[in-house]
């Protein structure tokens, strides 16, 4: 009786998170497309960060996945998370850390730019990377 509580309350906790998220999600895409004027007309510094940082990042954790003889799909899974970081954590911590920040900005830069380049292109890229460097 008590296991079938438990599980029950786990399935709600999940559901009801997994709601939240999903609205979280509902309304940073919202924003994004209503605001993405503003990182089209961001500084192109800016813009090559959005591609290269997480290049760079994946490049970091590749070296470093070398020098620990992490497995080519251990590697990858890393190099995945560190070049996602931008618009999984920024969008969420910059909101507090610095509010004068521009939230069209950076919202549109990670999840306009960034997130797309990560899916269609980042992802084989570090595929390739961590095969091709680790076997």
């Amino acid at each position: 009786m008590i296991c079938a509580a438990v599980a029950a309350i786990g399935l709600v906790s999940v559901a009801v998170a997994s709601g939240a998220v999903g609205l979280f999600l509902l309304d940073m895409g919202l924003m994004v497309a209503k605001n993405f004027h503003f990182a089209r007309s961001a500084p192109a510094s800016l813009l090559a960060y959005a591609v290269a940082g997480p290049v760079i990042h994946a490049g970091l954790v590749l070296a470093v996945a070398t020098l620990l003889r992490f497995s080519p799909a251990d590697a990858v899974l890393l190099m995945v998370l560190s070049a996602s970081a931008s618009y999984i954590v920024v969008p969420a911590v910059l909101r507090y850390a610095i509010p004068e920040a521009s939230p069209p900005l950076y919202f549109g830069l990670s999840l306009g730019i960034t997130f797309p380049f990560n899916i269609l292109l980042g992802i084989p890229l570090y595929t390739w990377a961590s095969r091709a460097v680790l076997g």
